[in-house]
């Protein structure tokens, strides 16, 4: 299984679950995060898991260069990366996603839902690119969810050199709304 990990932090979401997981070892791909000390912590965190298939790449996870050799994707999480975009950013990202995925790859993707809730976009956004809405869950209680895609439309190419987000401003990100409300049910 090819696993591309997106703004991957230190790895938790993906290497929490693959420290018992029994077919880790058939697991490869890589780990994009561009925070040096976040990229270090999961170096660390991957080597003692010793799975030399997997690799913590230290670079800008928006550009599809850094990418390159890990495609295509079985799995790709896009985890933390949709409340910290513009909505313009979010959309060409999708379209874009065919090209990262291997036939039938899962994309694991979350976004808060706080007002206005963009989260009924992104799922539509999805199935214009081609995917299968495989799971949609808000987390009770919180302004957060998180859907799961399984690309059903043919793979295309994927291209090198694409921009395909920029992380906004601190102060500008839809994450930095208001987290007491959560968004309707």
């Amino acid at each position: 299984m090819r696993v591309l990990s997106l703004c991957a932090g230190d790895g938790r979401d993906l290497l929490g679950v693959l420290a018992t997981w029994r077919r880790r070892s058939e697991v490869a791909g890589r780990l994009i995060d561009s925070d040096p000390a976040l990229v270090a912590r999961g170096r660390r965190a991957l080597a003692a898991l010793r799975l030399p298939a997997l690799a913590f790449v230290r670079a800008d996870a928006g550009e599809t260069t850094a990418m390159a050799g890990a495609l295509p994707a079985d799995l790709l999480l896009a985890c933390g990366i949709f409340g910290n975009i513009s909505n313009a950013d979010i959309r060409r990202t999708i379209r874009r996603l065919p090209e990262l995925c291997a036939a039938g790859g899962l994309v694991v993707w979350t976004r808060g839902r706080f007002p206005p809730d963009l989260t009924p976009s992104i799922r539509s956004w999805f199935a214009e690119e081609g995917f299968e809405e495989v799971e949609f869950e808000p987390i009770r209680g919180t302004t957060m969810a998180v859907g799961a895609h399984r690309l059903r439309a043919p793979p295309r190419p994927a291209r090198r050199g694409v921009r395909l987000f920029r992380f906004l401003p601190p102060e500008s990100r839809p994450s930095a709304r208001s987290r007491s409300a959560p968004a309707s049910e």
